[in-house]
């Protein structure tokens, strides 16, 4: 073919392109044709490229960060318009439909091959929160520096390389949930189409498709990790991208797991009968106990105390409370009394509170005579006591111990480092008064034991890994443990769960020793399901 039937050609296929049909009649006056049509909605996707390195058990890690958005819709979403000039399209011109404009960070390690590199997809929590706290302080390339159970003092905070990042078995993405951080939602009912259980879950499957395909992935070994409200989201996202999406994963990696709400420490008394959170909280009641040195005849071995705490939780105490008012007062003495051995609150006030003590009452009472409240997420940490005569703690000392240093730093990093934000607002938390946890079309508790079971089934190669630390009391160590052991599943496919346990709190990574351990666990989970020859 001569050069010049080429040119003749090309110009041909450039006259009819929709692009210059839409040029062309915008200097003419006329109306642009169908096809010109922009698409009707709020946001457009972003990226902003940079690079770094981190040195990562003494191998150095280049590496390329992508920090942007994707653009994602709730479930039904019809990514065709309606024809030109008719009332349906202007009504959507007027009232467009909900979407969320998703922000992540995502590291490449350069110089690999994406099928012969596994993927893993990062979130925290809340609902509400955003992934700033796996991002900065466990597994990203750079993380921050808090002190290990006190209040870190106010800026300047420290920022350095991350030698526990998963970028040696791992490229990573960190997502922020639909409203934090800077993803950000608009559009027709925006809040109902993505504040819920379900509709979560689909946003985050909507947005791991689209990176799959704009990335390159869709044949990589790929991993969720979930933290918290995580670890719910995580049941429901892989068994919705199994079932409803056909798209395997290699594993599920788990961070202070709920999975069923009627579990939940958290103010067990409004569900009168359902006695399982007190006795699954009162492991990490003794842990926390024995850290702050509260136990009669303190023992030497954490571990050696758990493990008889649990056999006391799932047998004397668990029959104890079964027989509600029919236990004796000799009977209840009795329990009280072993209750203060394990708690070290007193006798009188364990008595007082029925033998069921919730995590918020623990909190406030255990350092009371001391004037100070332990904290939720990490009860290794202690703050001032906001209210002495309040029944239960109404603050985390945790939480404002180390907040401050996350959020700060992030900001700087992301505009600073990453080239992204500016102009932006970056919210690392958000409140949702009215998140709808209704899941399956069932209003009551949720509970998404189900959705991790089936996905388990439907996909027998699937592993799991759960991890939690033995001083968090937003999700308590032995619930995790408990529901693991009653998924309906077959029992030959309880050996591909995996647990480890640390000697730290919810943030399993704000305790130094703790990040290490988790890296090694992680690393070694992912190398063991990757798939990939050596």
């Amino acid at each position: 073919m001569t050069k010049k039937i080429l040119v003749l050609l090309l110009t041909a296929t450039l006259l009819n392109s929709p692009a210059f049909a839409a040029k062309k009649d915008k200097k003419k006056g006329e109306k642009p044709s169908p096809e010109a049509v922009p698409t009707i909605g709020f946001f457009k996707p972003t990226q902003k490229i940079t690079t770094g390195s981190v040195t990562i058990g003494k191998k150095r890690i280049d590496y390329e960060a992508v920090a942007g958005t994707l653009v994602v819709h709730p479930k039904g979403y019809d990514d065709v318009l309606p024809p030109t000039g008719s009332k349906a399209l202007k009504d959507e011109t007027k009232n467009p439909q909900a979407e969320a404009s998703i922000f992540y960070v995502a590291y490449f390690k350069k110089g690999e091959k994406p099928n012969a590199r596994p993927i893993t997809f990062l979130y925290n929590g809340g609902p509400g929160s955003s992934s700033v706290w796996l991002h900065m302080g466990a597994f990203g390339p750079k993380r921050v520096v808090t002190l290990d159970d006190t209040h870190t003092p106010a800026a300047p905070y420290s920022l350095i390389d991350n030698r526990y990042s998963l970028l040696d078995v791992s490229d990573l993405v960190f997502i922020d949930a639909p409203g934090t951080g800077f993803s950000r939602i608009a559009g027709k009912d925006a809040a109902k189409a993505f504040w819920g259980v379900d509709q979560d879950a689909h946003a985050f499957a909507e947005f791991i498709k689209q990176f799959l395909s704009k990335y390159g992935r869709w044949n990589s070994p790929k991993y969720l990790f979930g933290e918290s409200y995580g670890t719910t989201r995580s049941a429901v996202l892989v068994d919705e991208l199994e079932n409803d999406e056909a798209i395997d994963f290699n594993g599920v990696i788990l961070l202070s797991q709920i999975l069923n709400f009627d579990l939940s420490i958290d103010g067990p008394e409004s569900n009168p009968s359902v006695d399982l959170p007190y006795e699954l909280a009162l492991p990490t009641y003794a842990a926390t106990a024995w850290f702050h040195h509260k136990i009669p005849n303190q023992p030497k071995s954490l571990d050696a105390l758990i493990k008889e705490v649990e056999k006391f939780s799932m047998t004397e105490y668990a029959q104890a409370l079964t027989r509600g008012l029919t236990l004796s007062s000799k009977e209840k003495d009795a329990i009280a009394g072993q209750l203060h051995n394990y708690t070290g609150l007193p006798v009188s006030y364990i008595k007082k509170a029925n033998l069921r003590i919730d995590g918020g009452e623990f909190e406030k009472n255990l350092e009371d005579a001391e004037g100070m409240t332990t904290g939720r997420l990490d009860t290794r940490f202690s703050g001032p006591t906001l209210d002495p005569l309040s029944k239960e703690a109404s603050y985390d000392p945790q939480s404002a111990a180390i907040s401050s240093a996350y959020v700060s730093v992030f900001n700087d990093y992301v505009r600073k480092t990453l080239q992204y934000g500016k102009n932006k607002i970056f919210k690392p938390e958000i409140d949702i008064p009215h998140w709808d946890f209704t899941h399956n079309g069932n209003p009551n508790t949720t509970n998404v034991m189900p959705d991790l079971a089936d996905a388990m089934k439907q996909n027998p190669n699937l592993k799991i890994l759960l991890n939690a630390g033995y001083f968090d009391l937003a999700t308590p160590f032995y619930e995790g443990v408990y529901e693991m052991r009653h998924l309906q599943i077959p029992r030959k496919l309880f050996s591909n769960i995996a647990f480890h346990f640390y000697q730290s709190g919810h943030m399993v990574y704000a305790h130094e020793p703790s990040l290490k351990d988790l890296h090694q666990t992680v690393a070694d989970f992912i190398r063991k399901t990757d798939n990939l020859k050596p």
